[in-house]
């Protein structure tokens, strides 16, 4: 019996003007799979994850979501397919004017689906799934810290109770004992849900965290893909070379010289 895959990407094709950000993207995302994309700053990770999304039309190639093609999507398509994803921004996105439990639970009160005291309840539950306590509901996004913020950022994506999570560099700005802890409840929440997670992110604590499957994509191509256990032995220098951040190799990072 063939599994058709929650996100399949076929020849994606994307460009600014006379840059060429992806040139041929293949990826099969499979249900319930964690899969990380790697790769350094301009490689295409964003841009992916922003056609994915809808919020940039790729040039050609094919988008599927449980084998539908989105591509095209507008209007009640779009906002029906869009049901099923919960996102954390990289910054958190959390909104300044409202407070924590609104931030949380913003998707459900826009679509009128619960009533203010109900989106409390179920903001605290969430909280709590993230390891806030509920006094926390209550604060505004400048009371929090960084960590605090990614974790309020994280209970948002999971309140609508998507089918697909995405991550955007879910650890950036915050320190190793934090990130991991962000690492963490991202793995026992996608478990927990029984979800499929797609993160782009370039810091590899996190992949060797919460990987099942690994894609790196390197000037606008996924070159290289597989478990994460195999990484380590991938045979792909571009992939050595990026996992152990080593300057000299096939990648050669553009620098202005004085």
């Amino acid at each position: 019996m063939t599994i058709t895959p929650k996100i399949s990407l076929k020849g994606l094709h994307k460009a600014f003007g006379p840059k060429v950000v992806l040139d041929s993207v293949n990826l099969d995302v499979m249900p319930g799979e964690s899969m990380v994309i790697i790769g350094g700053s301009g490689s295409g990770k964003s841009v992916t994850l922003k056609c994915i999304l809808g919020l940039l039309q790729p040039d050609s190639g094919s988008i599927k979501v449980d084998g539908e093609e989105t591509v095209g999507l507008r209007g009640s398509n779009r906002k029906r397919l869009q049901k099923k994803f919960g996102m954390l921004f990289q910054g958190a996105a959390l909104f300044d004017s409202l407070p924590v439990w609104e931030n949380i639970t913003f998707g459900l009160l826009a679509e009128s689906k619960v009533t203010r005291k109900q989106a409390v309840e179920i903001a605290v539950e969430n909280l709590r799934s993230v390891g806030l306590s509920p006094d926390v509901a209550r604060l505004s996004p400048a009371e929090l810290s960084g960590g605090m913020q990614k974790r309020v950022g994280l209970a948002r994506a999971i309140a609508n109770k998507p089918e697909i999570i995405f991550f955007d560099e879910p650890t950036t700005g915050l320190d190793p004992i934090m990130a991991d802890v962000i690492n963490e409840l991202i793995v026992e929440r996608v478990k927990e849900m029984g979800v499929t997670a797609l993160t782009i992110t370039h810091d590899m604590s996190s992949v060797r965290k919460i990987a099942d499957k690994v894609a790196m994509i390197y000037n606008g191509n996924i070159i290289w893909t597989g478990p994460r256990n195999d990484i380590d032995s991938s045979g792909n220098d571009y992939v050595e070379q990026f996992i152990h951040g080593r300057a000299e190799g096939p990648i050669q990072m553009e620098v202005l010289k004085a």
